[in-house]
């Protein structure tokens, strides 16, 4: 519904009174947080939030509201405003409006800046800023000394820097770039190490108006012009007219500027600074390019993650909300700055939140891996994050001696993620450092890519890691995730990744691109605000990475209790102690090795099987025999790849030419050369290469064959539920319509439902806490799917008042069919009417009805539990009715929102003991949701998605052509 802003008169901002803006506020968030005491937005309301998507007032809460504006301010506010009003901002012009005598506004006070009604020395995050740019204009007006980042040096001395140290230098920078001749939308590479120069470079091209570009730099000086030419590739892609490097490198800059066709200008940051300053940033709204974040090797396919400021403040409030991040958080971290974890988890998400930053180089790291321990036990450190393989080489390199007097007792969580998560890893680690008071639920695997800016699963705080042990053959043969028993020694381990971030969802797809039910494994695909809008550059990537509004992650997992799973990658992209390598780029590196059969070299990630850490695994065709010359060619090979892409593979196996498995037209299959290497080469060998190479093909065929058979069955199931289904409205519905009594008809569609889920083999299982609930009650469900009115109907004998939304009993078919079982209807989108409409349920309570009520108003495709309206339980206290609540489980697997393709599942209902409401009033009903909706949360097995703001749709967008 498009609302007309109301305009606030001039003559009342110049006479206001801030005390005014201050108690509106207060009202609004006081209320807010009893209505949702765990949403974090309620806190930081503003005179711009919005009413119902940013503080979850619905129609009641409205009316409530509104209630205690009018007694607060001794005013009589239009009725109109429960219908018209969306922000803070609506509801201080409808004081004003009534009462101009005793409600005052400042010009100050309407600016989306939070009133400060609390200690003004509290770090509030910019919840209104659109850019990054605008994120440091806002801490720079709060509190321009505060101290942002501190880079470590050697022998831990630290260079701090400023929010307006920050800017300042970020000026001189943009200025530097502008009278080179930055135009608005230029990328600029950025080649530096970890150091303050990184940060005020990255600022600085974003207040120039252009686009960073961070590039992996050298890691040894002897390597540089080599290094150079090889990073040429991304330059080239991204259009870079502008290179910042570092002072050594000032001499190589003429070698790129004949690589790289559009790069004009190689400068350094001492080059760029000195000339003069800018006053105010060049413009840019919140979808211009904040980023362009590379995942790929530069020789082979550089691909170039396009991310706006809009996705990149998108993810870091997704993740501070998922975290709790506050203002007495610290993060250390020593993740490189080109990576995205390191770039945007480790610094911009503490840079956002204003929480002080203590970041290390990775070398410093690598060489003495206690340095990031003993820095967080430093600096009391709450947050930090790293790739799994860090955990493992803490275990294994840092001695006693090392960490003396170490206290992690004030770290709350770890991230871990950017490779495989090993369940062997988290346990070694949390027992190593349970001593020096690391606890375990501070460990949290998490999952996310670049395509996403950096996350898009986490798991709850302070739970410590969920492992899911699974039955081997079920995940490779028919990609089910099946528990295994404790003594079943062939099990595969699985570490949760957590739940999808507040606004973001994750749906798990087969090869028809069909969502598939929990604990089935298939390709991960995503979608949020965070998500890119594509590659650079790269219309060839772009068509297989997206299918409709999701994105394909090219990851392969499964959910299970509303956690994530990953079990593989499509993609044939390696991850290595952290960093990505392609294995085009390792492949044709190796193969000019003299020796090495040309087109004969297989790149592929492989596990270690006493660490579970990600490695590097070459096959290599090489026709000598010579043992002292095998030994030397392994030799060149690892010192090739040590050289280039400063990596040792983890294993070089030399193998006889024809043994890579490849396509007819020559492309190497990685993922069969996996198979082959996990089969056992050595004892392959024995058998001859043809017969290896016959069985490999034979196990394939099996595979295929055993696939085309499953989904032969789901299709045969999918077409017999709904011809059960069609057959049993046809049966069921002249009756329906005939029947004159109303129980006559609720027992006729009872049966029929029953009789349905019986044939259909998902009969519910009703279980009852204290047995079957009483007439006189109020029924509150979980909504999972279309089906679970069905499943109600199924487990209830008698007349049941389902409260359904209006728009349904406008449809040709639903309408006459609900309203012959008594539905009862509601307005969902104007609280106006929803009130009216709460009135007449509440006469049907009191006139015996029994309601039955979905409390989150809507459902969902994603697992979880949404947050539930408050409407049943202020009709529950008013007319004194208990509430039961209802918890559906299965359906959802079966039939999910946005989906019409059924899955064979099982279903339950429990029925949990009535709960009485204590009291008439407003603060009664909220009590009571209090009680109700964790009594379903235990139950339904499902993630608590209270954070998810679902906007119902108004009636004017429902009519909207299109």
């Amino acid at each position: 519904m498009v609302v007309a802003q109301p305009v606030l008169p001039e003559q009342a901002c110049s006479t206001a009174n801030t005390d005014t803006v201050k108690e509106l506020l207060r009202i609004v968030r006081a209320l807010a947080k009893e209505l949702h005491p765990h949403l974090r937005a309620t806190e930081d309301a503003t005179l711009g939030s919005h009413l119902e998507r940013d503080l979850g007032f619905d129609s009641l809460g409205r009316v409530e509201l509104v209630l205690q504006l009018s007694k607060a301010f001794a005013v009589r506010l239009p009725d109109s405003i429960l219908a018209e009003a969306e922000t803070c901002r609506d509801l201080l012009a409808a004081l004003l409006a009534a009462d101009p005598q005793t409600a005052h506004l400042s010009a100050q006070a309407a600016t989306d800046a939070p009133a400060r009604t609390e200690d003004q020395a509290r770090v509030e995050a910019p919840a209104t800023a659109q850019t990054l740019v605008e994120v440091l204009e806002y801490h720079v007006r709060a509190h321009p000394d505060r101290t942002h980042v501190r880079v470590a040096a050697k022998d831990d001395h630290e260079d701090p820097l400023s929010y307006g140290g920050l800017r300042s230098a970020a000026c001189e920078i943009a200025f530097g770039l502008i009278d080179a001749g930055l135009a608005s939308g230029d990328r600029v590479g950025i080649m530096l190490g970890t150091g303050l120069d990184f940060f005020q470079s990255f600022i600085g091209t974003l207040y120039a108006g252009g686009v960073p570009v961070p590039i992996y730099p050298p890691a040894r000086r002897s390597q540089v012009e080599e290094h150079l030419r090889r990073q040429a590739g991304i330059l080239r892609n991204a259009q870079a007219g502008f290179l910042i490097v570092a002072d050594e490198l000032r001499e190589v800059g003429p070698l790129l500027l004949g690589l790289a066709g559009d790069l004009r200008h190689v400068l350094t940051v001492g080059a760029l600074r000195g000339g003069g300053a800018i006053e105010t940033p060049m413009p840019a709204g919140p979808e211009a390019t904040a980023l362009i974040q590379y995942t790929s090797g530069s020789t082979g396919d550089p691909k170039g993650v396009v991310l706006s400021h809009a996705n990149l403040l998108a993810n870091v409030r997704a993740m501070g909300t998922a975290l709790d991040v506050g203002p007495d958080d610290v993060f250390v971290s020593w993740l490189p700055l080109y990576h995205d974890m390191g770039l945007i988890g480790a610094w911009l998400g503490p840079f956002y939140y204003g929480v002080p930053t203590v970041i290390m180089s990775p070398l410093a790291f690598l060489a003495d891996p206690a340095r990031w321990l003993r820095a967080m036990s430093r600096h009391r450190a709450t947050l930090s994050a790293a790739p799994n393989f860090a955990f493992e080489l803490c275990c294994k390199s840092i001695r006693d001696e090392d960490v003396v007097g170490l206290d992690l007792g004030s770290v709350r969580m770890i991230a871990n993620g950017a490779e495989p998560v090993s369940p062997a890893t988290i346990r070694h680690f949390t027992q190593r450092f349970a001593r020096y008071g690391f606890r375990p639920g501070a460990m949290a695997p998490v999952y996310g890519l670049a395509e996403n800016a950096v996350g898009l699963a986490f798991p709850p705080l302070d739970r410590v890691p969920v492992v899911d042990r699974i039955v081997r053959l079920a995940i490779s043969r028919d990609r089910e995730a099946i528990p295994a028993d404790a003594a079943d020694e062939t099990a595969l381990s699985f570490v949760a990744c957590g739940r999808p971030l507040p606004l973001h969802q994750i749906r798990i797809v087969d090869e028809a691109g069909l969502e598939l039910p929990e604990r089935r494994e298939g390709r991960l695909q995503f979608k949020g605000p965070s998500a890119t809008s594509g590659y650079f550059r790269n219309p060839e990537k772009n068509r297989t990475l997206f299918d409709g509004e999701w994105v394909e992650s090219h990851d392969r997992a499964y959910i299970a209790d509303g956690d994530v799973f990953i079990t593989g990658r499509i993609k044939d992209m390696i991850i290595k102690a952290g960093r990505n390598l392609y294995p085009q780029e390792v492949e044709a590196l190796v193969g000019q090795i003299e020796g090495v059969h040309r087109g004969g070299v297989a790149a592929f990630a492989g596990s270690n099987a006493q660490t579970g850490t990600e490695g590097l695994v070459l096959l290599v065709e090489t026709r000598v025999r010579d043992a002292q010359k095998r030994a030397q060619l392994t030799r060149l090979v690892s010192e090739s790849c040590a050289r280039v892409l400063d990596m040792v593979p983890d294993v070089i196996e030399l193998v006889p030419p024809h043994t890579v498995p490849k396509t007819s037209s020559g492309k190497i299959r990685r993922a069969a050369a996996r198979a082959l290497y996990e089969a056992g080469l050595p004892a392959l060998r024995r058998r001859g290469m043809r017969m290896q190479m016959l069985m490999l093909a034979l196990s394939g065929l099996r595979g295929q064959a055993w696939q085309l058979w499953r989904r032969a069955r789901e299709l045969a199931f999918a077409a017999w539920f709904w011809a059960l289904l069609g057959a049993s409205i046809a049966v069921a519905g002249p009756a329906l319509m005939l029947l004159p009594r109303r129980r006559w008809r609720h027992g006729v569609v009872h049966r029929a439902a029953r009789l349905f889920l019986r044939l259909a083999g998902m009969k519910p299982r009703v279980t009852f806490d204290g047995g079957p609930p009483p007439e006189a009650a109020i029924l509150v469900a979980n909504h999972a799917s279309y089906l679970d009115a069905l499943v109600l109907i199924a487990a209830f004998p008698g007349a049941l008042a389902f409260v359904a939304k209006k728009e349904l009993a406008g449809q040709w078919i639903a309408g006459p069919v609900l309203r012959r079982l008594g539905t009862l209807f509601v307005e969902r989108s104007v609280a106006s009417e929803g009130v009216e409409d709460a009135a007449v349920l509440l006469e049907a309570v009191r006139a015996g009805e029994r309601l039955v009520v979905f409390a989150e108003g809507t459902l969902t495709r994603m697992p979880g539990l949404l947050g539930f309206h408050l409407g049943p339980f202020v009709i529950a206290a008013r007319s004194g009715r208990p509430v039961v609540p209802v918890t559906i489980r299965g359906t959802r697997s079966i039939l999910r929102g946005e989906q019409w393709f059924a899955r064979s599942g099982s279903t339950a209902v429990d029925v949990a003991a009535p709960i009485p409401p204590e009291g008439e009033d407003f603060s009664a009903a909220i009590r009571l949701r209090a009680q109700v909706r964790p009594a379903i949360l235990a139950r339904c097995a499902e993630p608590d998605l209270l954070y998810e703001r679902v906007v119902i749709p108004t009636a004017q967008t429902r009519q909207a052509p299109g």
